[in-house]
């Protein structure tokens, strides 16, 4: 949770195998995913599950 509001951050990496982060969150109704920035987010079939479950979860919430 970020300033009152529920952030959901899967890590993953990119082409050349460096850490980063895919981000949802949910804004005004609806659900934003901001990936790396300029860059590719790969992810195990674990981070996928875990991006799954997130997206998910927005979509229950912007529909609040």
């Amino acid at each position: 949770m970020e300033n009152g509001q529920t952030v959901w951050r899967i890590r993953c990496g990119d082409m050349i195998h460096r850490d980063r982060c895919v981000t949802v969150f949910v804004d005004n109704g609806e659900v934003v995913v901001v990936g790396p920035p300029g860059e590719t987010a790969r992810l195990t079939d674990g981070q996928v599950g875990q991006l799954r479950a997130a997206l998910n979860e927005a979509a229950k919430l912007a529909e609040r």
